[in-house]
């Protein structure tokens, strides 16, 4: 049960991001969860883990490593 509420936020962290950097609605809800699950790692790895906790996840460094995941995979595979 731990599992799925990780994935579950992170897809909701993933979510989030995309709409904050204006990519997430063309990318997908597998995307989204790929990009918060990994931008919550790399969030609190850059920034800590401060702030309020969901599923295990600090939120707010959750959230500032998923935009960065998102603005990053959005350069490199966007439309030329």
């Amino acid at each position: 049960m731990g599992w799925l509420w990780t994935i579950i936020v992170g897809g909701v962290i993933g979510a989030i991001a995309g709409a904050i950097a204006n990519k997430g609605e063309s990318m997908g809800i597998i995307f989204n969860v790929i990009a918060g699950l990994v931008g919550s790692s790399l969030g609190q790895a850059l920034f800590g883990s401060w702030g309020p906790a969901i599923g295990g996840m600090a939120v707010i460094p959750s959230i500032i490593g998923a935009i960065i995941v998102v603005a990053v995979v959005s350069f490199f595979l966007g439309r030329r």
